[in-house]
């Protein structure tokens, strides 16, 4: 009884730390200069979404931080430059 309950206990504390290693990263986790792949855009907002497709975000396509600035986020994507907010930079997933 007491060896189920104990390996019960490490399983559980495994599964939270593979859960936790397994995490999304966004843009704001990329540094100047780096080039990332896109692997998603995460928004509930659909106008929030469209916009970024218009711009170029979507899966599998490169992108660039040139620079950033408190909030502001200066990408490059297909041959453009474009200045971001936080909020923008947090829902593209690399």
């Amino acid at each position: 009884m007491e060896f189920t309950f104990v390996s019960r206990f490490f399983r559980q504390k495994d599964k939270k730390v593979a859960h936790s290693l397994h995490r999304e990263n966004n843009l704001t986790f990329a540094r100047a200069d780096e080039t990332c792949v896109i692997k998603g855009i995460r928004t509930d907002d659909e106008e929030t979404k469209n916009f970024l497709f218009t711009l170029g975000c979507y899966e599998g396509e490169e992108v660039t931080i040139i620079s950033v600035l408190s909030d502001n986020y200066v990408i490059h994507i297909k041959g453009a430059r474009y200045s971001i907010d936080a909020e923008l930079a947090k829902a593209i997933l690399i």
